[in-house]
This record gives structure tokens, sequence and C-alpha cells, in this order.
């Protein structure tokens, strides 16, 4: 493989699309005791029980890629 193969693999990688977060029920509390869930970004408890299926994003991380789903156009 050449440089410039291993460039546009380099350049192509970056530009991949994350999959769509709900944001608002990133920061909806859930109810019910026990063990929570890490966020999938900064490894900090989320408000969902660990058994929560999908994606889990702490309320900061929800907010910020909200915030960047929107500024996407």
């Amino acid at each position: 493989m050449s440089e410039e193969d291993e460039s546009v693999r380099e350049a192509v990688a970056q530009c991949e699309v994350p999959p769509r977060v709900d944001a608002l029920a990133a920061l909806t509390p859930a109810t019910g005791d026990g063990p929570r869930a890490d966020c999938v970004q900064c490894g900090e408890p989320t408000e969902y029980p660990a058994d929560h299926p999908g994606l889990t994003l702490c309320p900061v991380c929800a907010w910020q890629e909200a915030q960047r789903v929107a500024c996407s156009g």
C-alpha cells in the first residue's frame, strides 16, 4: 500500500458520522436503583441502569452531542 492510499484511508476514517443519539432521552433521569451504565464517550456514570440497551451518554456528553447534531446542517 502506498503512502497516498494510507492518507486517503485516514481521511475517510475521520469523516465517518457517529450514530444519532437521542439527547433528550439522555437528559431524562431513569427511575430505579442499582448500578448505572457508564457514558460511552467519557466514562462518567449516567442516569441509565447498567442493563440499558444502546448508547448511553452522561448529561454533559448528550448536551454536547445535541449541539454537534444541531450545527451539522
